[in-house]
């Protein structure tokens, strides 16, 4: 049992969703950190990087994520049954590598279709040894998770240093690079990734205020964008704010500040218009031009419009039937915003003949929670959608909403042993549909029906889903195999039991065998 003095405070989980990171320590002996950092040093130079492997190459890193410090930060982001992802890798930064990682800013490549300002994803960066700003730790831009540009010199560069044990749990979206090493020692950075399996019901972190305080620093204010996570975080359905009185005098400020040349003051406006809520509904179309304006403003726009009630959320959906892709992808993240009250149009928007509007009304309706069988229901006929992309979000979106019907797993199932079988066939991605560019993904359907599944499934499921899963231990996709063997792992009856031995005996790593000592 976790103590609750390893869970977050209210101030760490605010600086997370603001600025998209924390920084903790792990209190771990220096001979482990340093018989780790040694063994890497040896595998990087005899063998190579072993990528994903590099955790059954060098099992005592394990024992970096299994203490109370790294167990409590991951409860309190991703809620208690979080799961490391298979997905993991050492960065090394030698000294004077001129370009460390590329060099280059970047978001970490997603695994969903679209990414979420929710947290289903996070990340931690490891320093096994005594890290400080001349060894190139791995730079970050705070308060970037939510921007799918980069911002340049808008934002704050930040370099995390500190002794052992020094770790960076990051938002999955934060802007961040490596950084040169201007030291004459080597730098290692362990990056391992987590995800969330349900969608939170209560907080997971020492919660003690109800109200969000905000804290310094960050480039630009979303207010909205940061309450919709908070409140979600806490296990609340999204909703609209009734507002407060307004006179006429502050609602031509707004319109005038809306206008402005500044993006700073169109920001500032367009975020204070959603805080005011419904009060100021008159202002909805103002909003809604700035849907097509620099990222921080029409994200405050978007967040602000799905807090304005019906005016509001009329403006989102004209956006997003009818709106540029960007339009209708930002319009898309604010109908997240607007919850329950934007069921009926998006069940509406499943009927739509452009593909990306469809695939757009599953992803928000997955993040809609509690959901509603009419919702389930119609997610489930566009698992025939002729779309791929359709599909993966509609796949996706029942996973995120739960196993709250009885035909969610079959469904699941069957699109996995489709996929599957299509892999052996040949024939993935015969639609001609490039869903996400996604190259490490290379059974996208089978991935995310086998993500779901490890989401949704429940002991009752095993007769349905076992001969999906085990034929899923041997797709040529190996996150395919490794999110079935962890549903596998998960269920733990006796027809998956005995699924798992029989894989163990020919998948089972032994970290001594290498091509210095082959028996």
């Amino acid at each position: 049992m976790l103590d609750s003095k390893y869970l977050l405070t209210d101030e760490q989980i605010m600086q997370f969703i603001t600025k998209g990171y924390v920084v903790l320590h792990n209190e771990l002996p220096d001979q482990l950190h340093g018989s780790v950092r040694n063994k890497i040093h040896g595998v990087l130079h005899e063998e190579g990087n072993p990528g994903n492997n590099i955790l059954p190459r060098v099992p005592e890193i394990q024992q970096f994520f299994e203490t109370p410090v790294v167990k409590g930060a991951l409860t309190s982001v991703l809620g208690a049954d979080y799961y490391m992802h298979p997905h993991r890798h050492c960065h090394y930064n030698q000294p004077g590598d001129q370009l460390p990682g590329g060099g280059q800013w970047h978001k970490d490549g997603y695994w969903s279709s679209m990414r979420s300002h929710r947290p289903w994803w996070a990340m931690i960066f490891y320093y096994m040894q005594d890290i400080t700003e001349e060894m190139g730790p791995t730079a970050i831009m705070p308060g970037t998770s939510y921007y799918e540009k980069f911002i340049g010199n808008q934002g704050e560069t930040l370099l995390p240093t500190g002794k052992a044990g020094t770790m960076v749990l990051v938002h999955f979206d934060l802007w961040h690079k490596a950084s040169l090493n201007v030291s004459d020692l080597d730098r290692y950075m362990l990056k391992f990734q987590f995800v969330r399996l349900r969608a939170p019901e209560y907080p997971s972190w020492n919660h003690q205020v109800q109200e969000m305080k905000i804290p310094s620093g960050a480039p630009y204010a979303h207010l909205n964008v940061w309450r919709d996570i908070w409140n979600w975080m806490r296990g609340e359905s999204a909703h609209g704010e009734p507002g407060t009185a307004v006179d006429e005098s502050q609602i031509g400020q707004l319109v005038q500040d809306l206008k402005s040349d500044d993006e700073s003051i169109r920001a500032t406006a367009a975020d204070q218009a959603g805080v005011l809520g419904e009060s100021v509904a008159i202002l909805a179309p103002e909003l809604s031009r700035l849907l097509n304006d620099k990222e921080p403003v029409a994200l405050n726009a978007v967040y602000a419009l799905s807090q304005l009630g019906s005016a509001g959320i009329d403006e989102l959906f004209r956006h997003i039937s009818e709106g540029t892709t960007q339009i209708a992808e930002r319009s898309a993240y604010g109908l997240q915003g607007a919850g329950a009250r934007a069921i009926p149009g998006l069940l509406t928007l499943l009927e739509h003949a452009n593909e990306k509007r469809r695939a757009l009304a599953a992803f928000v309706l997955g993040s809609i929670v509690p959901s509603t069988p009419e919702v389930v229901s119609a997610l489930i006929a566009c698992l025939q959608d002729q779309s791929e992309w359709v599909r993966r979000n509609a796949i996706e979106a029942l996973g995120m909403i739960g196993n709250e019907d009885g035909d969610v797993c079959p469904a699941l199932a069957q699109v996995l042993e489709d996929s599957l079988r299509e892999e052996s066939e040949g024939t993935i991605g015969s639609d001609g549909v490039d869903v996400s560019q996604q190259g490490y993904i290379l059974n996208k359907l089978g991935y995310t029906a086998t993500l779901s599944l490890l989401r949704t499934v429940r002991d009752q499921d095993v007769p349905i889903v076992i001969r999906s899963l085990e034929q899923a231990l041997h797709s040529e996709d190996r996150y395919v195999r490794a999110y079935a063997f962890e549903t596998l792992t998960h269920l733990r009856t006796p027809e998956a039991i005995d699924v798992l031995i029989r894989y163990y005996r020919s998948a089972r790593w032994c970290p001594d065998t290498t091509k210095v000592s082959t028996f």
